[in-house]
């Protein structure tokens, strides 16, 4: 069986060290809605973070 992930949104934020408590709330509360959520570093600019919404 293949799973599709399939990227809804995407936004760079400014980082903060709560941010992760954000995206584990969203993850956990939304999960049955087949929809993830995702924070990264960003690569060029280590002050902003990439928020993403992704439907599974």
């Amino acid at each position: 069986m293949e799973s599709k992930i399939e990227v809804l949104s995407m936004v760079k934020i400014q980082q903060s060290p709560d941010l992760y408590k954000i995206v584990d709330a969203l993850n956990r509360t939304l999960k049955e809605k087949d929809l993830m959520f995702g924070l990264a570093l960003d690569q060029e600019d280590q002050n902003k973070a990439i928020f993403t919404i992704y439907r599974t």
